[in-house]
């Protein structure tokens, strides 16, 4: 699998945004379900071009949604989803996702 492949996109919420502008620089991204800890912090150092540190990895269940319609109401779930949590080396930042 290649890196652009295993990381979808960064998640960009009020806990993760915290934790990015904290002084251990934590970054938080969606990754693909098949990409373990290893495949993850290289795939972040090749596209980045960072050191990692730590990578934290987790699967986010998904939320039960439901929709009314004519036909009476439908319960479903949204899907499930893989989280990671990377820490860089102290001076090192993502310049894509800080915005500067």
């Amino acid at each position: 699998m290649r890196a652009d492949q295993i990381i979808i996109e960064p998640v960009l919420s009020e806990k993760s945004n915290l934790a990015r502008e904290a002084e251990m620089k934590k970054y938080t991204f969606r990754v693909h379900m098949d990409a373990n800890k290893h495949m993850i912090s290289d795939a972040v150092s090749k596209l980045f071009k960072v050191d990692v540190v730590k990578c934290n990895v987790m699967i986010v269940k998904g939320k039960p949604k439901y929709s009314r319609s004519r036909g009476g109401s439908i319960k479903g779930t949204t899907g499930n989803w893989k989280k990671a949590v990377v820490t860089l080396a102290k001076g090192d930042s993502i310049q894509a996702i800080e915005g500067v």
